[in-house]
């Protein structure tokens, strides 16, 4: 009914008699003013005249007719059906079809102001698309991520309801409940800091710190995590390298980074974090010798909930490094990632020295 009336309100016909009125007066007055400036100067028989000015009369209303048609015309074609097409399309988004496009009256070199309302509007579709895609992935995955644990704990809870459990087998299902909640907690927190971060709810609180010294205890934090693994460690900092941000949020980066290449690294592999300075920035480096990725996967690796690696699906939730790309994002750094299958991957980051 809405885009019924919105129609109604943009229908015109190839007459309209305010524009004939218009052309008409408009024709008429310029006309006789052209006469009078013209007979001013003549002697002429005024019987004449009165046949020659029913004649321009007629001639008047005629010229008057053809404009008006004419500009009515060039108003359907150019106002009336691009109006029809985009109201069509507003109603379709409406309705929630966000593949909808209006193509373009005109080339490049010849758009007008109704040619940019419709590439807007194309783009706001297109964001439209792109938002309600990640709405579904994000509904669709943590609905999988939250199931997983749960289903485990159900499981688990089960078994241990079973009479005549060995001490051994009663730890073993207790430890695995332990750890789907602890997995299921901290898929939580990941979604409410990624929340947090999207929405600028958690702002900076920028402090002048020694990085070196913080990637080194990041270091010392994992070392239990490394000897039980099997990993050597190649540690290249250069020291004394001063950054003004948030050690809290970067904290978070290189525990994510180093988490995932150790992760990713079989035992008796190698990873690797290096500092050194470029101009005015910081540059860090992480890498592994493990499974790497392909280009492909590197093009999504910072997405919410996108795993490179099926098989280590169990080990995360695909939100660790997209926690790790917003934290760079707000701090003002870059980030990015070398790999290749089966030599292992390289995350560099670049931060603003103090």
């Amino acid at each position: 009914m809405n885009e019924k009336r919105a129609e109604l309100r943009y229908k015109r016909s190839l007459f309209s008699i305010r524009s004939y009125i218009f052309y008409f007066l408009l024709i008429a007055f310029a006309i006789t003013c052209c006469l009078l400036l013209f007979l001013s100067h003549l002697e002429v028989d005024y019987g004449s005249v009165y046949e020659s000015g029913k004649l321009t009369a007629a001639n008047v209303v005629l010229i008057s007719l053809i404009i008006t048609v004419l500009d009515g015309i060039y108003h359907k074609i150019t106002l009336e059906y691009p109006m029809k097409r985009l109201l069509k399309a507003s109603q379709t988004l409406i309705e929630g079809d966000f593949s909808v496009r209006i193509p373009l009256s005109h080339g490049y070199d010849s758009r007008n102001q109704l040619d940019v309302l419709i590439e807007n509007f194309n783009r706001i579709a297109e964001e439209l698309s792109s938002v309600e895609t990640l709405r579904t992935d994000f509904i669709s995955n943590v609905s999988h991520e939250i199931k997983t644990p749960l289903s485990a704990m159900q499981n688990y809870a089960s078994l241990l309801q079973t009479e005549d459990l060995s001490e051994e087998q009663k730890k073993e299902y207790a430890g695995t409940i332990v750890d789907a909640c602890r997995r299921l907690t901290g898929l939580i927190t990941n979604i409410l800091k990624l929340n947090k971060l999207e929405n600028q709810q958690i702002f900076p609180e920028t402090e002048e710190f020694d990085l070196d010294t913080q990637l080194s205890e990041c270091i010392l934090n994992l070392d239990e995590v490394l000897e039980r693994q099997n990993l050597d460690v190649v540690v290249e900092l250069e020291e004394r390298v001063k950054v003004k941000s948030d050690a809290e949020l970067l904290s978070l980066v290189w525990n994510n980074l180093l988490s995932n290449a150790i992760k990713f690294t079989p035992p008796g592999g190698q990873i690797g974090i290096s500092m050194k300075t470029e101009d005015h920035m910081a540059v860090i480096k992480i890498w592994d010798t493990g499974c790497g990725i392909s280009s492909e996967v590197g093009k999504r690796i910072f997405e919410k909930f996108y795993q490179a690696d099926g098989s280590h699906a169990t080990q995360g939730n695909g939100l660790g490094l997209a926690l790790v790309k917003r934290v760079v994002d707000i701090v003002g750094g870059d980030i990015s990632v070398e790999s290749e299958l089966g030599k292992g991957s390289t995350f560099t980051v670049h931060l603003k020295k103090s």
